[in-house]
């Protein structure tokens, strides 16, 4: 009988080791599912790009359907595991909740923004982990542009200009110096704003930024950063975005018009809620095989997952691209085996380094003890992550979207109606709505006042 393997997110983890399946697998040997709330994977170390214009949204985008053929793919989410009795609860996009009978399970969830509660900061900040997020940012980067172009009010412009990050690591700087980038693009089509006249602030609540990289490199791109004008606060944390106003705990107040929270993740509660393993941070705990520790048929890794990481005893696997890319692959493996009745390859890697981009043709990059800066590091930023986009078509894109923006400026075009595409039918409505109900009164009321016509 042939076993059904429910894996649970489409992301690195989910995609890769689905597509490790495909390439082992013998027919009529397993059936695979893949559930993902979005139906597509994201590439995100190029979603700061997307947010600049330098890359098509669409293209750091893997929709599973085609990546994974031969594999079901169903968008919408599990929202409850009973391993127990080898069942999940789904909910489709649309219609009404089933449940998925399985066989051997893999928790790939990742994880999700890490809530705090600060003060309005649901009501003012936007994240910076998904597309929509990207797509949102860089319109509103421009929307703010252009209303600083557009008023008189000193306070109303002097708002739309200051632009505050919260958040030191990969996604938060790399999501400022795009934006940065994309703002002086732009300003050469808005006259009376100098780059001079933007705010930039980056805080971050440790004392030290990209903590992943060498400490040198992250003086260096603090120190690139504030020759750029940007505001670097080290040891600060964001107590307040009531009203917009970005209160610091060092007593600064920012009066922001864009604020970004991009202050790291959590893993993905389902696996809590579900009652599999989980440490005190809420990460499923698995063995270096990948398979959560003390459970059956049940497999975990990435984000959400406590690797043992066998280089350095005692430590885990970070929470990055490199480990989930390497786990999702060693994990398809390793389901086979499992199949298969054969012994399982424990996971290895050894730390290669990590890069970001900076924008404005600057980059670090650390590649085991060697460090880069400036312009190599920029180029090896896009190198290494141009070789771990998943497909041949999406490697092309990427590499035209790059040609196009060395060939031409940035396009500032602003598209913030997509994300609204109902509203100007909607108010359309409404206007010719108002207009028939008055129209109607104004007979009614004629009638009334002549009741003979």
């Amino acid at each position: 009988m042939r076993k059904h393997i429910l894996i649970v997110g489409g992301g690195y983890v989910g995609m890769y080791s689905a597509m490790r399946l495909r390439k082992l697998v013998r027919r009529g040997e397993v059936v695979v599912t893949v559930v993902d709330s979005r139906g597509y994977m994201t590439y995100q170390p190029f979603l700061a790009e997307a947010v600049g214009g330098a890359i098509e949204p669409r293209h750091v985008a893997a929709p599973l359907v085609q990546v994974l053929k031969d594999v079901r793919v169903l968008t919408g989410r599990i929202t409850r595991v009973d391993h127990e009795t080898r069942s999940a609860e789904f909910q489709p996009v649309q219609g009404p909740a089933r449940t998925i009978p399985y066989d051997i399970l893999v928790m790939a969830a990742g994880s999700i923004v890490r809530a705090m509660p600060i003060p309005g900061l649901v009501e003012h900040a936007v994240g910076f982990k998904t597309i929509g997020e990207a797509v949102h940012l860089r319109n509103h980067v421009l929307a703010q542009l252009a209303a600083a172009a557009s008023t008189d009010d000193e306070q109303v412009r002097r708002r739309a200009l200051t632009f505050v990050v919260v958040g030191g690591g990969f996604s938060g700087v790399e999501a400022l110096a795009e934006m940065q980038g994309l703002a002086d693009a732009a300003l050469r089509y808005h006259d009376g704003i100098q780059p001079s006249h933007l705010s930039w602030t980056l805080v971050e609540a440790t004392d030290r930024i990209l903590p992943e990289l060498h400490e040198d490199l992250g003086r260096w791109t603090v120190d690139a950063l504030r020759k750029r004008a940007v505001d670097v606060r080290l040891g600060a944390r964001l107590t307040s975005a009531s009203g917009g106003v970005a209160v610091l705990s060092d007593g600064t107040e920012i009066d922001a018009g864009t604020l970004v929270w991009a202050a790291g993740g959590r893993p993905s509660p389902l696996a809590a809620t579900s009652g599999l393993p989980v440490d005190r941070i809420g990460r499923i705990i698995t063995t270096e095989y990948l398979t959560i520790a003390g459970v059956a048929d049940a497999f975990a890794a990435g984000d959400g997952a406590a690797v043992p990481d066998l280089t350095r005893p005692g430590q885990f696997t970070a929470p990055n691209a490199q480990h989930a890319v390497r786990q999702g692959k060693l994990l398809g493996r390793n389901l086979i085996a499992y199949v298969r009745g054969k012994r399982l390859k424990p996971y290895r890697h050894a730390y290669l380094g990590s890069v970001a981009g900076l924008g404005h043709h600057q980059g670090v990059a650390q590649v085991y003890r060697i460090k880069l800066t400036g312009f190599l590091g920029w180029l090896a930023h896009r190198t290494y992550h141009l070789g771990w986009v998943p497909t041949a078509r999406h490697k092309a894109a990427v590499l035209a979207d790059w040609a196009l923006a060395a060939l031409f400026r940035r396009e500032t075009v602003r598209l913030e109606a997509i994300e609204h595409a109902d509203e100007d039918f909607r108010q359309a409505m409404a206007v010719q709505q108002d207009g028939h109900d008055s129209r109607s009164a104004i007979e009614q009321a004629g009638s009334r006042s002549n009741p003979g016509t």
